[in-house]
């Protein structure tokens, strides 16, 4: 059962410009479908990822991933860990989890409501749907917010202190 709408746009070319740098992963990669380790109800387990080529001045990182093709006005966050640490440059597999921060970096909540990374769940036999994993290089060492802080909050503080960014963006579908 298709629902038969046009593919949302890129959210990031609607934001004001940034650098860019590179992202790659071991896990994903860009235009290919997701494992079912980074399903949601698969292994759950964030991928990957590892970034090079930010700018020198760089003070924090946010990590995010964001689905414009999900059936809502809003989209649908899977992922937003905020305040990574500058000298963090890679996050291994399953670093989604909660109990796997220990460099002072937090997630907020996601669209699941769960503070933690949430893997692909779109709905059966729907488009094929794009997962923006994110790195934003940020010019502050931390973003005034907690992990209350919606991710629209984390956004927000973000269009203020985003130096560049790195984008990787695997898909998914789930077959009818």
């Amino acid at each position: 059962m298709s629902l038969d709408r046009p593919v949302a746009p890129d959210p990031y070319e609607l934001l004001p410009q940034a650098g860019t740098f590179t992202v790659t992963s071991t896990d994903v990669a860009d235009n290919e479908q997701l494992a079912e380790d980074h399903a949601f109800a698969g292994g759950n387990k964030s991928p990957q990822l590892s970034w090079s080529g930010f700018p020198a001045e760089t003070r924090g990182f946010v990590v995010t991933c964001y689905d414009p093709d999900a059936p809502v006005v809003s989209g649908f966050w899977h992922w937003v860990l905020v305040n990574l640490p500058a000298s963090v440059t890679e996050l291994p597999t399953g670093a989604g989890t909660p109990e796997r921060l220990d460099n002072g970096a937090f997630h907020v909540r996601s669209d699941f409501g769960t503070k933690a990374f949430g893997g692909a769940a779109p709905p059966p036999g729907d488009q094929v749907h794009r997962y923006y994993f994110v790195v934003h290089a940020m010019d502050v060492e931390a973003l005034e917010v907690d992990s209350d802080a919606s991710p629209a909050v984390v956004g927000f503080n973000l269009a203020f202190h985003t130096l560049a960014r790195a984008i990787i963006t695997p898909t998914y579908k789930i077959a009818e």
